[in-house]
């Protein structure tokens, strides 16, 4: 595995902390031009009372922004946990041309866990698709989160 891989996806990763800390379902993504992180952020579906506002959704909005174009072509997309129906839509939609994920999601996953919206061959555009990645760390991190939630008598809240 390379090492600039790795790197991206612990930044995704601690942007899926700070979605732990608050208070969100913790899974952080980042999108990298090149090898440049032109965008960065995490689940915000509570703070923001907004069902769309999955981590692949905010940053795929910011780096279409800063790249003045709905086509983030020669992209890659790092995320802490395979992409949903949703996300994968909107990758396949901003022709995103990689995504790399570190825990698969067997109840949500479009990644292909359940799904494999990403490189389905009737769409016009697949991605190459990476699973797996500091799978066991992203992985954990989720565990973690829904442990302490039900520990807290809190319900826990599952999806990205």
């Amino acid at each position: 595995m390379s090492p600039l891989v790795i790197q991206f996806m612990r930044e995704a990763l601690r942007e899926g902390r700070r979605a732990a800390t608050e208070g969100e379902v913790p899974v952080g993504a980042v999108l990298v031009h090149g090898d440049r992180v032109i965008a960065r952020d995490h689940n915000r579906r509570e703070c923001l009372n907004d069902p769309t506002a999955h981590a692949e959704m905010l940053v795929i909005t910011t780096a279409a922004s800063e790249l003045e174009s709905w086509r983030l072509l020669d992209t890659t997309l790092y995320v802490t946990l395979e992409p949903c129906a949703m996300c994968a839509g909107a990758i396949v939609l901003g022709r995103i041309p990689r995504v790399v994920f570190g825990a698969h999601d067997p109840k949500a996953g479009a990644g292909g866990s359940v799904l494999d919206l990403l490189r389905h061959p009737q769409l016009n555009h697949r991605a190459d698709v990476t699973g797996g990645v500091l799978g066991d760390e992203c992985g954990a991190m989720l565990v973690e989160f829904f442990a302490s939630r039900r520990r807290a008598g809190k319900t826990p809240r599952s999806g990205s």
